[in-house]
């Protein structure tokens, strides 16, 4: 049985993946940030299943992430770095901790999970998926630091698969569209937060803020299951040959042909109309 390690477990892409490779019969470390996530996450898995608490800004529960996979005898088959979070905002208010954090979390926290576990992907003849998404090619308005994050991870992908080919290590990089998720939910209540501590948020940004959440609601409602996006990873984790990259959804495709063959003042003028901003 071949072990896998899967973070942000709790909900959308990382609980649909986590189920489903255990399902599929791999021995699943399940990476979750609260304790009745991984009751719940129990409950719906098979007895192989095992929940552990990963904040992937928290060098102490990576450590010991890292120690649980040596615990198994060291070699891992499988990480999918999926722990993410959006906190929408302009980027002219946006407070810095909140880009901090956005970083932390969706990029840097992605590349110290991967090397911690690395010496296990040597020695478990593994691969690794990083989770992205089509806004680490094409980004859109407030959301900037989330985009950041995901252009970051296109380039750390990148880097990671060169570096690691001297070992047959393949790393791909897995691009999703709109996606039924609560990460949008989530992040908008957050920052509903963060515009509190900015005074001239609302002044100057209110208007475009409001009707950027009713886009996003209406672009929620024609997500994608989690599950498509999960069949993707266990594809990348289990192609003889697979992908460096995986585009995911009809919007993630239609919107990466657009972003190579239309003029960028084109797009952003289409982008603002899609937007109605």
């Amino acid at each position: 049985m071949r072990t896998v390690l899967v973070t942000g477990a709790s909900t959308g892409i990382g609980r649909a993946t986590a189920l489903r490779l255990d399902a599929a019969g791999w021995r699943v470390l399940a990476g979750v940030r609260r304790e009745e996530d991984a009751a719940a996450l129990r409950e719906a898995a098979g007895p192989a299943l095992e929940a552990l608490l990963i904040d992937v800004t928290d060098a102490a529960q990576i450590d010991a992430a890292r120690e649980r996979v040596e615990a198994e005898g060291g070699a891992l088959g499988g990480l999918v770095n999926n722990a993410g979070v959006a906190i929408p905002g302009p980027l002219e208010t946006l407070p810095l901790e909140d880009f901090r954090r956005q970083i932390e979390i969706n990029l840097t926290g992605q590349v110290a999970v991967t090397q911690a576990l690395l010496p296990a992907i040597r020695g478990g003849g593994g691969r690794v998926v990083f989770i992205s998404s089509i806004g680490g090619r094409m980004a859109l308005p407030l959301t900037g630091a989330y985009h950041a994050a995901k252009f970051g991870i296109e380039a750390v992908g990148d880097v990671f698969r060169q570096e690691l080919r001297p070992w047959g290590i393949p790393v791909s990089i897995v691009e999703p569209g709109s996606i039924d998720t609560p990460i949008w939910g989530r992040g908008e209540s957050a920052a509903d937060e963060v515009g509190s501590r900015s005074s001239r948020q609302a002044e100057l940004y209110g208007g475009m803020i409001e009707r950027y959440r009713e886009a996003v609601r209406r672009t929620a409602e024609r997500g994608i299951p989690p599950e498509k996006v999960a069949r993707t990873i266990e594809r990348a984790l289990t192609a003889r040959r697979p992908r460096a990259r995986y585009l995911v959804g009809v919007d993630a495709k239609v919107q990466a042909r657009l972003k190579s063959v239309v003029p960028t003042r084109v797009l952003d003028r289409l982008v603002a109309r899609a937007m109605g901003l």
